[in-house]
């Protein structure tokens, strides 16, 4: 699309948007943070929809064009004039005739990867829920900000959009996102491990099939005044889907709605595609896809549970670029290289940036002779192909450009279900090189 028509086509879907939501009146729901805010998305819709009729941003619409295409519920025209022509008439459609199955609540992520993003996506919608998740030490696009707190800045400008009579809510494990809960007059409810936590996890553990070895997901607890709730997630792993979870029953408990139907709802909740994802790889393996991008924080966390993770074979990184990141670029990609070390047996490398990966990692004593790079990640999946073994444990992750699902897809055990497994499974991605 040209500018022109880009811009006009942003500015009518908007004037829609915003009509959609004066005509329905739904309670929104905005998600933002550095880390976990898709998982968070998912785990607050799972937990929403126990109670109401819910819709949330679909994929990472979470921008200046997805956010008014989530609250129309339509999708991306990508580059056809033509299927953005279409979007208009529903758009119009909506505004003009009503629909009686139109959601009783939106549930919308919002994203900045520069200076001005979250006011231009989201700085028109009045939100009943703010949620901050963590920011991280080192957040990602950090390098398009002049400093951290230009950046915390950024994402606290959601706060002022909250209604008179909203909530935000806050991890209370992340200081830069927690000191944000200074900016509201609106009531706050935090949530983390904290022992000062509205909403306080604790006790997390990995859950094994009975019949198996086979990781089989998550469980912890969960104290929420006087009362404690046991949480079990399927088929998910790490500490982001149990801090998504916790800020799902945050947001349960600011509507004051049944915390044991909203802790009962998250053993329902489906994973996002690449976001620790446990599929089965080729030859007996298991692969946890963590695919679809990576932070510092987030891939510092991802390794120490693959090193927490039981294992009858070798546990395998695939580790890839971290972009984005600025003058932060060597010292995250050694802190991972030093994590790497302590959890896995194996490493290969994807990119240039992932070098300081193996190179940390050898300096903490991993052996160079279980250590690998690749140029890409079609090179990395090849010649993993040839070398995984029964009972290994594959973690793979990197930036969305370095297209590391494809990684996945190569040492998958049913590549035929990539479309439904995988990230960026659109023919629009699979024609990029």
């Amino acid at each position: 699309m040209t500018s022109l028509f880009k811009n006009a086509i942003l500015w009518l879907i908007r004037k829609e948007a915003k009509a959609v939501l004066k005509k329905y009146k739904p309670k929104v729901v905005l998600i933002t943070g550095s880390i976990g805010k898709t998982s968070t998305k998912d785990a607050v819709f799972a937990v929403l929809s126990q109670f109401a009729h819910v819709r949330k941003s679909e994929k990472s619409y979470n921008s200046d064009f997805g956010i008014p295409l989530s609250i129309l519920g339509l999708e991306s025209g990508w580059r056809n004039p033509l299927l953005w022509l279409g979007n208009l008439f529903k758009g119009l459609k909506l505004v003009l005739f009503k629909e009686k199955q139109y959601p009783q609540w939106l549930v919308l992520e919002v994203g900045a990867r520069k200076p001005g993003d979250i006011q231009s996506a989201a700085g028109w919608v009045k939100a009943d829920v703010v949620v901050m998740t963590a920011i991280g030490s080192t957040p990602p696009h950090i390098e398009f900000y002049e400093s951290i707190q230009h950046l915390v800045e950024e994402k606290a400008t959601l706060i002022k959009d909250l209604r008179k009579t909203g909530t935000f809510i806050v991890n209370a494990d992340d200081p830069l996102a927690f000191d944000m809960q200074s900016k509201t007059d609106c009531p706050v409810i935090s949530y983390g491990e904290s022992s000062g936590a509205s909403v306080q996890a604790s006790h997390l553990e990995i859950q094994y099939s009975k019949a198996s070895e086979v990781p089989a997901g998550i469980s912890f607890k969960v104290k929420i005044g006087n009362a404690s709730l046991p949480v079990t997630m399927r088929w998910v792993f790490g500490k982001n889907h149990m801090y998504a979870a916790i800020a799902a029953l945050a947001v349960a408990q600011s509507q004051k709605f049944d915390l044991i139907t909203a802790a009962k709802a998250l053993e329902a909740y489906e994973v996002p595609n690449g976001r620790m994802r446990l599929v089965d790889g080729i030859r007996g393996t298991f692969i946890i896809d963590d695919s679809y991008n990576a932070s510092p924080q987030a891939m510092e966390a991802a390794i120490e549970t693959l090193g927490n993770i039981r294992a009858t074979g070798r546990k395998i990184a695939v580790i890839g670029d971290m972009l984005e990141l600025g003058k932060f670029t060597e010292d995250a990609h050694r802190r991972a290289g030093a994590k790497v070390a302590a959890a896995a047996d194996m490493l290969l490398t994807v990119g240039i940036r992932a070098k300081f990966v193996s190179a940390e990692a050898a300096e903490q004593g991993m052996k160079k002779t279980t250590m690998r790079h690749a140029a890409n990640a079609a090179e990395a999946g090849e010649y993993l192909k040839d070398k995984l073994e029964k009972g290994d444990v594959i973690l793979v992750k990197g930036s969305q450009a370095m297209r590391m699902e494809r990684v996945v897809k190569k040492i998958m055990a049913h590549p035929e279900l990539a479309p439904r497994l995988l990230v960026r499974q659109e023919n629009e991605w699979l024609r990029k090189k």
